[in-house]
């Protein structure tokens, strides 16, 4: 079973993630660019990766009604996560992503998260949606760029080490 359609690209259909994508998560969650750039979320066992789903993004889809969602090519091959989350200390949803390696550099990222900013603008109505990132991250501020965001200032946020790059629309 696969989860709720949300929206479609050109190349790729972003959904609810359910339990059944443990296995794309543990491997998604366990690369060393997601490690690094994100942070290790502890996750090392399917029954990790299902708890992630359910009380990660399942829960912010039942709460906020938007989350983070598997990103697919249209041929039903799971590359990545795209969506918004609320997080602690930002007081606008975050546009957040993280692609398996293998699809790097082949602008998988911007395609997602652009539709995912037109759909928190269009469909959810947000007036304002936000980014963090890493400071060192430059693949993902040059996402964030490209899809029209800009660049306001450094940030602390709690639980994070280090401060984060924010970026606005």
């Amino acid at each position: 079973m696969s989860g709720v359609e949300v929206l479609r690209t050109e190349r790729l259909i972003l959904r609810h993630l359910t339990e059944e994508d443990a296995p794309f998560i543990l491997e998604l969650l366990n690369e060393r660019g997601f490690i690094d750039n994100i942070g290790d979320r502890g996750v090392r066992t399917l029954d990790d990766a299902r708890r992630y789903v359910s009380e990660g993004p399942g829960a912010s889809y039942q709460k906020y009604g938007y989350g983070l969602w598997l990103t697919a090519l249209k041929t039903g091959e799971p590359i990545g996560i795209c969506g918004l989350v609320k997080r602690e200390g930002l007081e606008d949803a975050d546009i957040g992503y993280a692609f398996l390696e293998r699809f790097w550099g082949q602008g998988y990222a911007v395609e997602a998260a652009a539709a995912v900013l037109d759909h928190a603008r269009l469909a959810i109505g947000l007036e304002k949606v936000v980014a963090i990132t890493t400071p060192a991250n430059a693949g993902s501020i040059a996402v964030l760029e490209k899809i029209g965001l800009t660049f306001a200032g450094m940030i602390q946020l709690p639980g994070h080490s280090g401060e984060s790059s924010y970026f606005t629309t």
